[in-house]
Formats: C-alpha cells, structure tokens, sequence
C-alpha cells in the first residue's frame, strides 16, 4: 500500500463551547418555551415573526412562485424515494410462531406516532434532504410530522417549502438551529407546537449536538457529520468521472473526506491531473479545493482483496466501485452507508434523484449501522401468547434462573402459576 496523497493530519476540534451554548439553549427551551425560541431566532438568524408556523397562505405562495420545472423535478424525486420506501416496507414481516407447544411467540412493527424533521438550509438549499427524512415516515404510517427550516433573509426557499409539503409534512416551521431540535422535542405548547416523538433530519454542528443532547427524551434517526466519497477503481476506470466525483462530494464541506483506492499508478496520476483541471472555473471551487486539499487521499495496493479490505477499514458513507467484476465487490464489501456499482451510478444520483436515502452513516459509523430508511421510523416489538400447558413448560426454567440470579419476587412470580395451573 502508497499513499499517492495522503490527507492533511487533523487537529481535533474543540466542541466545549458548542456543547456549552447548546445544552443552554435546550434547557431554556425547555424552561421558557416559546419567548426562549424568539430569543436565539433573534440572536442567530434575525428572525422574529409573529408565527414561525407558516400559513397555508404562505405555502401556497411559495408553490405559486416555483416553476412548474423545478416542482416536477421535486415530485419525480419524491416519487422515486417513495417506491423504494415501499418497497424496504415491504420486507418487515409481522408474524407469530409456535416456539413450545403452547408457547406463541411474535413481532409486529408499529410506526412512531409523531416525527420532527430539521431541514438545513446552511450553505446550499439542500431540497432533497426534506424528501429523504419525511417521505419514509409517510411511507412507515407515521400520524404527524412537522418540519422545522431555518429563514434565509427572513424567508425559506420556495423550493424548500414545495418539497417539504409534497413530501407529506403536516406543519412547517420557520426554526433553526439547535432551537429548532429543542422546541420540537419539548414542545412550545399544544397550541403553537406540540412535542414529538422524534427527530430526524441532517445539520450542522449545532444541530447535531442538539440532536445528541436530546436523545433519550426523543429518539434520532442518527448523527451523521461531514459527507464522504470513497471509490475503488482499476485501470478500465475513466479518470475524468472519478475526478467528478471526488469534486462532487468535496463541494459539500471543507471538512469533507474523499479517497480513491486504485491498482493503477497511471490512473491514480491521471485523476489528480483531472482534479485540477476540473477545479478551474467552478463556482465552488473554494470549498471543493478546500476538502481536496485537506481531506483527499489517493491510495495505490497491489490487488483488489486489499482495495477491499482497505475500503472496509475506512467504512465510508458513499462507496463508489469503478472497476471490473462488480458482483465480486457486492459480495466482498461489508463497511459502507451506500454502494455505487459501475461508472453508470454516482452519489449525485443518490443526494438529488434516485430514491436510495442520503442520510447516511459518516465517521466511520457504517461499520455497525446503516443510514436513514423506512424501518427507521416504525419500532420493532415483540409479543407472547401462551397456555396453561405452555406456561407450566416455560415457568420451572425461569423460576430456577431467577433464583441463580438473588430475584425471588421474579421467582415466586413464576411458582404462583405453577400452584394454580399444575392442579388443572
């Protein structure tokens, strides 16, 4: 394994004084309610309206001023979000099974009541984010969701709130920040926002750590930092698309990673060439040129078992393979959010139409879990049905591993049936 370019050391953030302001945010959200809302809106966005809740009036407006393009574009990609949710939907199974003659055993999958998603509305208008977080909790049957966006310049983009509303929300709310995740986990009153059961969506930082510090009083779909690109290539890969693609991803964030695993020294040569010559020009170089430099890596190994192997270290959010014998790769490859096969599939394909969610594991997360999908938003649990035969079978066996265990009220729980049923 050579490092062809290797990542600029990083020096580990300091998150005290974000972690400080947050948790100060969330408890006088938690304390003051509304008045503690306006206050950071003031303070961070210089937003103080009479209601952050839009009005139906106000979504309206924003369709009408959205090309008829720009609005079918957003429905096809809610479309093809939709089928796929449907389609993962399909593959969690209720069922009941007879474990010991008497002993009924099930599962059944119930969707979460209430969900509020955050939609980012940072650096870029990120239109798709609102589809990927609410459109698998339509899907899941969840019964309200509201969706909380930050104003820009005192409103929220047209094309933001269009998607926010035909993804399937409920409400929207002109919030952002860690303010945001706290009003919509605590509430601001029945009248103006009640509470959820969950929160979901991307951020940044202090969205993320608002997300964190909540967690337990709502559930979360999961923290995912800076998005990352990773691509397994060979010598039959096309320099100019991976270079593409590397740019793609960089132009998110500084912070951004990007690596390419190859066992050609000619290409690896090539994409870097290419990397500079696509840079030229582009409206977000500076960032793009930022992660680059910072974050990219090139690695050249001697085979295709150690670019696997090496891939599966890294566990990244995107993995693109651009080389020959993909079923082998799908086979091998076990650490990743999402898989792209082929130089014909992208992770721009996935962030803006596809219908694969782009919510994703990141930080090297994908080794235990994967990204936001419908099964997220619909909890998994479990039932027991047994009779008098069943019971006296299983309650013998957990009365003895009771009182192993010192729980003699467990234990007499368990002789308590066996006295009245072993008579029958």
């Amino acid at each position: 394994m050579e490092y062809l370019k290797k990542s600029k050391e990083k020096q580990k953030e300091d998150l005290t004084s974000t972690r400080t302001l947050v948790a100060e945010i969330i408890e006088r959200v938690q304390s003051e309610g509304e008045s503690a809302v306006r206050h950071y809106s003031e303070r961070f966005d210089r937003w103080n309206p009479k209601s952050f809740r839009l009005s139906k009036r106000e979504i309206e407006d924003a369709e009408s001023a959205l090309p008829d393009a720009h609005k079918k574009d957003i429905t096809f990609l809610r479309d093809q979000v939709e089928r796929f949710a449907i389609a993962q939907k399909k593959t969690l199974v209720d069922f009941e099974v007879e474990t010991l003659p008497g002993v009924h055993l099930g599962q059944k999958y119930i969707p979460i009541r209430s969900l509020g998603v955050y939609v980012p509305g940072g650096r870029y208008t990120l239109i798709a984010s609102s589809i990927m977080s609410i459109v698998p909790a339509k899907v899941a049957g969840v019964e309200r969701i509201v969706a909380c966006a930050p104003p820009r310049n005192g409103q929220i983009n047209p094309a933001v709130i269009y998607a926010i509303k035909s993804a399937g929300a409920d409400e929207i709310y002109s919030i952002g920040g860690a303010q945001a995740i706290a009003a919509m986990a605590f509430g601001l009153g029945e009248e103006v926002l009640p509470p959820v059961d969950m929160v979901a969506g991307p951020g940044n930082k202090f969205v993320l750590e608002a997300k964190r510090q909540m967690f337990g009083r709502v559930g979360i779909d999961l923290l995912a930092g800076p998005t990352e690109i990773g691509i397994i290539a060979d010598d039959s890969a096309d320099p100019s698309i991976i270079a593409a693609d590397i740019i793609g991803q960089a132009e998110h964030d500084p912070d951004s990673p990007q690596f390419l695993i190859t066992t050609s020294r000619e290409l690896a040569k090539r994409v870097i060439d290419e990397i500079e010559r696509q840079l030229m020009g582009l409206e977000t170089a500076d960032v793009a040129r930022s992660a680059w430099s910072k974050n990219g890596e090139i690695i050249l190994v001697s085979s295709r078992e150690e670019a696997a192997r090496l891939a599966d270290e890294y566990a990244p959010e995107h993995l693109e393979v651009q080389a020959r014998d993909l079923d082998w790769y799908l086979k091998r490859l076990k650490n990743y959010g999402s898989l792209f096969l082929g130089e014909e599939s992208t992770v721009a394909y996935s962030d803006k139409a596809i219908g694969t969610n782009h919510i994703l594991p990141t930080g090297g997360a994908a080794r235990y879990t994967g990204g936001l999908w419908v099964g997220k938003y619909m909890k998994n649990v479990t039932y027991q049905r047994l009779d008098r035969k069943g019971s006296l079978t299983i309650a013998p066996v957990a009365g003895n591993i009771a009182h192993l265990e010192g729980m003699f009220a467990h234990e007499r729980s368990t002789k308590a049936r066996i006295s009245k049923y072993s008579g029958n």
